[in-house]
């Protein structure tokens, strides 16, 4: 393998545990006045969509899809529903147990880290919070930039940020949003993460034929790291 100046992440599935919609999603939609079901099948078709800002801020991506949903929410019920949002996206998102660990033993070796997620807008509001904040010298979201994975754009994002080339750099993600062959395509190495765990993950456009290396943990990554030369 070759040598590498830097690490670049996927957060959900990847930095975190597998993730499901949990009931504080119902719970907002029927307070805006919106079948849960309903809401449920707008967020999935509309993924994408959302996660590149199409729909705008966090408020009006919210009203759209609950007017999409047959919801009319009352006057201020949208405004007033935000902090929940951030908070069910938030109870959704559990971190490995060896995210910190494996970050923090990544930086010790000289390497820098790198966050690309595809992700609304909630995820930077809730982000700054999460321990591994402060382990990632480098967050790129979708809905900020306005592109989502695998559009080489994003990619040369988090190398700009890093100052590297996307041949210094290795790429671990779950395999959703074709981040891997996205990842190799603009000249990464791409790792897919294949926890136990990822069997029930919500996941969108994944990496069904990608035949790269694999791992099973953060961990690995470290130890595949310590396999390899390193530039510094």
């Amino acid at each position: 393998m070759p040598a590498y100046r830097a690490v670049v992440f996927d957060f959900f599935g990847t930095l975190t545990r597998s993730v499901q919609r949990g009931p504080q999603h119902a719970a907002i939609a029927r307070s805006l006045g919106a079948d849960p079901e309903a809401v449920r099948g707008v967020l999935d078709r509309t993924f994408r969509a959302r996660a590149c800002g199409r729909y705008g801020s966090a408020e009006a991506t919210l009203r759209w899809v609950i007017e999409q949903a047959g919801g009319l929410p009352r006057p201020g019920a949208i405004q007033a529903a935000m902090p929940a949002r951030v908070d069910a996206l938030r109870a959704d998102t559990q971190l490995r147990p060896d995210a910190v660990s494996a970050l923090t033993a990544i930086r010790r070796r000289g390497l820098r880290t790198a966050l690309i997620s595809d992700c609304t807008h909630e995820l930077p509001a809730f982000l700054p919070g999460l321990p591994v904040a402060p382990l990632l010298d480098a967050q790129i979201f979708s809905v900020e930039v306005g592109i989502c994975k695998p559009d080489p754009r994003i990619y040369l994002a988090a190398c700009t940020e890093l100052g590297v080339t996307p041949d210094e750099c290795l790429y671990v993600g779950d395999g959703g949003s074709h981040e891997l062959t996205g990842a190799a395509a603009v000249g990464m190495t791409p790792v897919r993460l294949a926890a136990r765990d990822l069997a029930h993950h919500l996941v969108f456009d994944a990496d069904t034929n990608f035949a790269g290396r694999t791992v099973r943990s953060l961990t690995e990554v470290v130890s595949l790291l310590d396999r390899t030369p390193v530039l510094v």
